[in-house]
C-alpha cells in the first residue's frame, strides 16, 4: 500500500471507530449479557462480539485481501506476518466497561509484512483519539505529540499492575519492587492499548505488563515507535506481533534502565517462572 491508501484507511477506520464509539455509549444504559472466560475477571460481554463483528465484517468489505487477528473470534488464523494484518481489540479494558464504565478503548493496529503502519485507539468515555500513520507523526486528537523525553527511573511515572508486586505465577515479584521503591510513582489503568498510547503521549514515562495479547498492544506499540519510544519483551528481546508477550516500554533511556535491571535479576536467577 502506498501513502495515499493508508490515508484513505485512516479516514475510514476513524468513521468506524467513532460509530463503534456510539454503540458502546448507548449500550450502558441497557442490561450487558455477561460471562468469564480464563479467569473470574476475564469478561465478555454482548457488546464486545457485537463490536469486533462490525469491524471485521468493515474490514473484510474493503479490504478482503487483508488478514485479521482479533480478541473475540471474528478474524482469521493466521501464522505469518506476511501482507497487511489488522490487530483488533473491539473493548480493551472490558472489566471498566463493565464495572467503571470508563477507562475502557477500541484499539486498531495495522501492520504490512510485520511492519507498524497505523494505529488507532479511542477512549470511548473520554472521547481521546490516539493515532498515527508510520512517517506522518502521532496524535491525540488532533494535537501531534512531541517526541518522547528522556527521563530518569527517579522522576518516572511507571503504569504498572500491582500484580507484578506481590505473589504471582509468571514473575518473582521481588525483581520489581526496586524499581517501584526508586521510581517517582505507579499507575494502572486496566487497559493496555490506553496504557500504551499514554506512554506514547508523555502522561505516563513507561509501561511494564508479563501478559498481553497481539490485539493488546498492537495499535499501541505503533504510537510508541512514532514518538520515538522503544518497546520490547521484558528482557530486551523483540516482539513477536503473533504471539503473547511480556512488555517494557517508554523513552529510550528509561527502558533501558529498566531492562537492565530485569536483566541483571535473571542473571541472579530471579526472575521468570514461565517464557516471556
Amino acid at each position: 500500500m502506498n501513502h495515499d491508501d493508508w490515508l484513505v484507511l485512516e479516514k475510514q477506520v476513524t468513521g468506524w471507530i467513532k460509530e463503534a464509539g456510539v454503540r458502546l455509549k448507548k449500550s450502558l444504559s441497557a442490561p450487558l449479557n455477561i460471562r468469564t472466560k480464563s479467569a473470574h475477571n476475564d469478561l465478555v460481554t454482548n457488546m464486545d462480539k457485537a463490536i469486533e463483528k462490525y469491524l471485521v465484517e468493515k474490514i473484510k468489505e474493503f479490504y478482503p485481501d487483508h488478514k485479521i487477528i482479533s480478541e473475540e473470534g471474528f478474524g482469521d488464523k493466521i501464522d505469518s506476518t506476511a501482507g497487511v494484518l489488522w490487530l483488533v481489540d473491539p473493548i480493551d479494558g472490558t472489566l471498566n466497561f463493565v464495572m467503571q464504565k470508563r477507562f475502557f478503548a477500541i484499539s486498531i493496529g495495522v501492520y504490512e509484512n510485520g511492519q507498524g503502519k497505523a494505529a488507532f485507539i479511542y477512549d470511548v468515555m473520554g472521547d481521546e483519539f490516539f493515532h498515527c500513520i508510520a512517517g506522518s507523526g502521532a496524535y491525540r486528537n488532533e494535537e501531534k505529540l512531541a517526541p518522547l523525553k528522556d527521563v530518569r527511573l527517579e522522576d518516572a511515572l511507571i503504569d504498572l499492575s500491582m500484580t507484578w508486586v506481590k505473589p504471582n505465577k509468571r514473575v518473582d515479584q521481588d525483581v520489581l519492587t526496586d524499581i517501584v521503591r526508586r521510581c517517582s510513582g505507579t499507575r494502572a489503568y486496566g487497559a493496555a492499548s490506553l496504557e500504551l498510547a499514554y506512554v506514547a503521549s508523555g502522561l505516563v514515562d513507561a509501561y511494564f505488563t508479563m501478559r498481553l495479547s497481539p490485539w493488546d498492544y498492537g495499535a499501541g506499540l505503533i504510537l510508541i515507535r512514532e514518538v520515538g519510544g522503544i518497546a520490547t519483551r521484558a528482557d530486551g528481546s523483540p516482539i513477536d506481533i503473533l504471539r503473547r508477550t511480556s512488555i517494557v516500554a517508554g523513552g529510550e533511556a528509561l527502558h533501558h534502565e529498566i531492562v537492565a535491571h530485569i536483566q541483571d535479576q535473571m542473571a541472579h536467577g530471579k526472575f521468570l517462572r514461565e517464557p516471556l
